[in-house]
């Protein structure tokens, strides 16, 4: 029998795979458990609309990052904040500090966790910091920390 694996079965098969199985293996345990589908002609062509439909999502995503990167590259965030004599902020800016400010100054949407900052800013002057925006695409925000 001829099925397509909807999930990976180690030593059988991968999802999308499809093979000829046993039919007491396929209709006893890989079917009922939910490992694969038989392989008539709609599971085919459903599982590959499946591959379509998230292959042009993933192309989106890709695009709209691409995008949000222009945008970003071009940007420098003005934060004015209270600072000591030496330019030692009084507490830091943090990735959320900068999320907030971001959307408030420019109308950008960026999620707090993909703002690479590990430790915060601590002094003012210039700071460029990193925007992990989608998976080897990052966008280089330059902020500019000046006392009030």
């Amino acid at each position: 029998m001829k099925v397509i694996f909807i999930k990976d079965l180690k030593g059988q098969g991968k999802i999308g795979e499809e093979k000829n199985i046993s039919d007491g293996y396929a209709k006893n345990f890989l079917i009922p458990k939910g490992y694969a589908v038989e392989a008539t002609a709609s599971n085919i062509n459903d599982f590959k609309g499946k591959k379509d439909s998230e292959k042009y999502k993933k192309e989106q995503e890709i695009e709209q990052a691409q995008q949000m990167k222009s945008k970003i590259d071009g940007i420098t965030l003005t934060i004015k904040t209270k600072c000591g004599d030496n330019g030692k902020l009084f507490g830091s800016i943090t990735s959320k500090d900068l999320s907030e400010e971001l959307k408030k100054q420019h109308s950008i949407s960026v999620d707090k966790k993909k703002i690479v900052l590990p430790d915060g800013i601590k002094t003012t002057g210039n700071h460029k910091v990193e925007i992990k925006l989608y998976s080897g695409i990052t966008g280089l925000l330059n902020i500019n920390i000046i006392s009030e």
